[in-house]
């Protein structure tokens, strides 16, 4: 009873959400034990292995006929050599294994035993290479499976990720490609063997007493009818468990993330009742399933047994009349012990399968979704001369019906206003020349991240243009125009790893020197060497152990060191100290020297030397100049200007109140 062989679904709980509703609305999907349409897809990653697989399922036919063949050999050993219960032991020397036994009961029964003992020896290998084999194919097909979604992913635009939770995405490359993996390894094959052991038992013993194989199947109905209830209890027990897995994850994941908020307000024996009720769901589901397979196994024991007492009782009154010999009882003893064992199997198979058939449904909706920004068939090549220009732009997030997309087309601006969308930009045109510096500036939500998402197509904008050196950038190479951009963002992302690796990002054009004189650029160079290893100094998750500050500057070192046409900085210096930022600013001239920069700032003091100020305000370009320019036409940057000086003046007045007076006593 493992947890991966149970269905990936869950059941809602109305009291605790710890997930989005939408993903777990997606992991409630069961799915059918078969579906031909899925089956058929899943089967084409096995084509590459399909001797390894052909191997595997001869082994198994093999392995059946073999495990069957230990009580006929009990069978002819008894009624031959023992018991002599009929002339020539029941006809069995007119079968191929009876012309070739001795007559002397010694020497026959050594004959059958060392046939026994090869059969359980050749059992054995066969079972190795079934195993071995499958278990490789199926990590290989897991290896195939996990690159395809991977590289899937890594193709996927911006907004996918916006609306698809990372924990959901982590799920289909894990948990769901595991179930696939067992159902390569021990569900369809397994099943295959599971219905050769059954037909071969039942042709067996119908072939030497069909009115014992009738009596021994009486219980059949009965066993069946209890597989179900059981394969039904424990189907909705595993959806709980596996909803309540997720929402332990989702749970631990957010709070162990945020512990510090935790502790700061105090809020941990909350969080440890969140968390107990959560992990008492799973507790409860599991206890569930524990309750069903206690009652299953058991009784399916007591019906085969039943089963066999009714053999051992009609069959041995047959013994006593000499219509049964002693061996064909003996047999069908054997028999009946071994029928039942792969009926209990089944039910497992069948919860492997449904589990498979959700999980690649899953997997299936993944990799079918296509990316909304996707590279033009014939990419037109830029000059790399860094000039950009915004015509007339409108945005939003939201997802379009293609009637709405036809109507924005032909609206007018009043039309589009009143269309029910939320423009996220509005009518927004600009030009930046190349080699200057443009600071985007506005309230928070006017849009200036926005612009320099779609700047590099993160997303298409609705209406409008926007022109990369003259050419849309709907038709540029997507690689190619992301390779103009150098970014620097807000929050400062390094991956685990050294330095160095997080400086070149796998561009191996970057040498040491480059790499050298953009650390040196940005002032990070001293604290590097500083390091016991250097640019070879190994970083944790996300840079843990090294300041924000540390992180930002090795940050614009890597965006240095690709030698942009373009460099964006988006609220680089928000997060940093301020002497981080008096090192960082001294570096910003030679930084946007020869080459287009833009620059978002709330810090209007960041802003004042740049080429040109945009002035966004609720989606729309609102003013545009230089500083002195914008200041001169008291407009929203002469206000923004105004209200940070009159912040940072009674601040400065508030430290010279509170700072003590010290008389001299001459």
């Amino acid at each position: 009873m493992s947890e991966a062989r149970s269905p990936k679904a869950e059941r809602p709980d109305p009291e605790k959400k710890p997930y989005p509703k939408s993903a777990a609305h997606e992991e409630d999907v069961v799915g059918k034990a078969y579906d031909s349409r899925l089956m058929g897809r899943l089967l084409k990653y096995l084509r590459p292995y399909k001797w390894q697989a052909g191997v595997s399922l001869t082994a198994i036919i093999l392995k059946a006929l073999a495990d069957i063949l230990g009580p006929y050999l009990t069978k002819v050993a008894i009624d031959r050599y023992m018991t002599h219960s009929t002339p020539n032991g029941g006809g069995s020397q007119s079968t191929w294994l009876g012309r070739h036994l001795s007559a002397s009961p010694t020497a026959g029964i050594t004959q059958i035993a060392l046939i026994y003992v090869g059969a359980l020896c050749f059992s054995y290998v066969l079972e190795f290479a079934q195993t071995y084999l499958m278990q490789w194919t199926g990590q290989k097909i897991m290896y195939d499976m996990r690159s395809q979604i991977f590289r899937h992913l890594q193709r996927m635009h911006v907004a996918f990720f916006d609306r698809n939770p990372v924990g959901r995405l982590v799920t289909r490359l894990t948990s769901d490609v595991d179930a696939l993996n067992e159902m390569f390894t021990a569900g369809v094959f397994a099943i295959f063997e599971d219905v050769f052991v059954l037909l071969g038992i039942v042709v067996v013993m119908l072939t030497m007493s069909w009115r014992l194989a009738l009596i021994s199947f009486a219980v059949l109905p009965i066993i069946l009818l209890v597989t179900r209830i059981f394969r039904n209890s424990v189907r909705d027990s595993y959806r709980r468990i596996r909803s309540a897995i997720a929402r332990i994850n989702a749970f631990t994941q957010e709070h162990v993330t945020g512990m510090s908020v935790v502790q700061l307000f105090g809020r941990e024996q909350r969080a440890f009742n969140d968390f107990e009720a959560v992990n008492r769901t799973h507790l409860v589901a599991f206890k569930d399933a524990i309750m069903a397979y206690a009652l299953y196994y058991p009784a399916v024991e007591l019906l085969s047994s039943i089963a066999i007492a009714l053999v051992i009782w009609i069959g041995g009154r047959g013994v006593l009349r000499g219509t049964v010999t002693i061996g064909i009882l003996v047999a069908f003893i054997q028999y009946s012990q071994r029928f039942w064992r792969p009926i209990q199997d089944l039910s497992d198979k069948y919860n492997i399968l449904q589990a498979a058939m959700a999980a690649s449904e899953r997997v299936f909706k993944l990799l079918d979704t296509l990316a909304e920004v996707t590279a033009p068939a014939d990419p037109v090549p830029s000059p790399r001369a860094g000039r950009i220009e915004f015509r007339d732009v409108w945005f939003t997030y939201e997802r379009l019906t293609p009637e709405q997309h036809s109507t924005i087309a032909a609206a007018s601006p009043e039309d589009l206003e009143a269309i029910g969308v939320e423009w996220i930009l509005r009518g927004v045109s600009f030009t930046i020349e190349p080699n200057e510096t443009a600071a985007i500036v506005g309230h928070t939500g006017a849009g200036k991240t926005t612009i320099i998402s779609l700047m590099m197509r993160f997303y298409d904008v609705q209406r409008g243009q926007i022109l990369i050196d003259g050419i849309d950038v709907r038709q540029h190479d997507l690689t190619a125009l992301r390779q103009h951009f150098g970014v620097v963002l807000q929050d400062p992302f390094l991956f685990t790893g050294t330095i160095a690796e997080n400086i070149r990002l796998g561009t191996k054009s970057i040498s040491d020197e480059d790499m050298e004189r953009a650390a040196d650029e940005v002032n990070v160079l001293e604290f590097i060497r500083t390091l016991p290893h250097g640019f070879q100094e190994s970083l944790r998750e996300r840079g843990a152990g090294l300041s924000t500050g540390q992180k930002q500057l090795i940050n614009f070192a890597r965006a240095l060191a690709h030698r942009p046409r373009i460099l964006i900085l988006d609220e680089a210096t928000s997060s940093v100290d301020t002497d981080t930022e008096i090192r960082v600013r001294t570096a910003l001239d030679r930084m946007v020297t020869g080459r287009t920069s833009v620059v978002i700032a709330h810090r209007l003091s960041t802003v004042q030397r740049a080429d040109t100020i945009l002035v966004m305000h609720k989606g729309q370009l609102r003013e545009h100049g230089p500083h002195q320019q914008l200041l001169a036409q008291h407009g929203i940057y002469w206000k923004l200007y105004r209200l940070q000086y009159k912040d940072q003046e009674m601040e400065a007045t508030s430290q010279i109140a509170s700072t003590p007076l010290v008389l001299g006593t001459d």
